[in-house]
């Protein structure tokens, strides 16, 4: 039980250096049958727990991009120029033809 707790909280860096540990160790040869059946089967383990991790984390990516998206763009300087603002403009000339105050 404890043990499992500690495979779920490990990173996906630890995990992977795992994997390139046991890959190596196998591409090193002189291993007995014995050996690298069971390097080859704990790396097969590693492998989908960290294809298992990456998938968790595009989902999320996902999730966040899909998050902002929803939310309003801040308007950069050549969308302000073409989009038109939600205030009309009134020259200095026409401000002055109306009194603002009685």
């Amino acid at each position: 039980m404890a043990k499992e707790a500690k495979d779920k909280a490990e990173s996906f860096e630890a995990l992977y250096a795992r994997l390139e540990e046991r890959v190596g160790r196998l591409e090193q040869g002189g291993l007995s049958l014995d050996e690298a059946i069971a390097l080859y089967e704990e790396g097969m383990t590693l492998a989908r727990r960290c294809q298992d991790q990456l998938d968790r984390a595009e989902l999320k990516v996902t999730k966040l991009k899909e998050s902002f998206a929803a939310l309003p763009r801040p308007r950069d300087a050549a969308s302000a120029a073409t989009e038109p603002d939600d205030y009309e403009y009134v020259s200095e000339d026409d401000a002055l033809d109306d009194e603002p105050f009685p």
